[in-house]
């Protein structure tokens, strides 16, 4: 089987993108609206006085940690779809036979940047919620790997943006 072009492992491999894209923005949209759904019963709890809780009011005493929880998630989840937004461009371009694109360079600086984004918001997360009474037992790591992964990204935008230029010299040459 191919690698490139139309009916290619790229191909399939961008299908699967579209779905997870599709899926993604389905999540982001429910966790959005889940949010504000807890934003909204912790500003006015009256609406709950038809909702059955147990006699300490457990959804109210927590809507903060609810809604910083879901606002997280809908950040790290709206990060994941820039990614994925962004190779799903890349592999259109790998369906259409031409990976070599310029754009693609900046595709994969923009992945790059996002992972690094992601961890560094993981981090700022933690050191956060160490200040905050209701959130324990939340210890901090360090990944390699995740580095690892934003340093590799960025090399192979380097390798892409060699490759493009070299393309160009090429259609250059006669």
């Amino acid at each position: 089987m191919r690698a490139l072009g139309p009916g290619s492992v790229s191909s399939f491999l961008k299908f699967v993108l579209d779905v997870v894209y599709m899926a993604l923005v389905i999540g982001l949209v429910g966790v959005t609206l889940l949010a504000f759904a807890a934003l909204l019963f912790s500003v006015n709890p009256s609406l709950l006085d038809n909702v059955k809780i147990d006699a300490r009011g457990q959804i109210t005493d927590r809507a903060p940690v609810v809604v910083v929880g879901l606002l997280a998630g809908a950040g790290y989840m709206a990060g994941v779809l820039v990614i994925i937004g962004a190779l799903r461009r890349i592999f259109v371009t790998l369906t259409a036979g031409d990976p070599f694109h310029p754009d693609n360079v900046g595709r994969l600086r923009l992945i790059g940047l996002m992972l690094a984004a992601l961890e560094l918001g993981r981090y700022v997360l933690w050191a956060i919620s160490g200040w905050l009474p209701w959130v324990r037992d939340v210890r901090p790591s360090f990944t390699l790997t995740a580095w690892f992964s934003v340093l590799v990204v960025f090399v192979l935008a380097e390798v892409f943006r060699e490759g493009a230029r070299l393309r160009r010299e090429s259609e250059l040459t006669i």
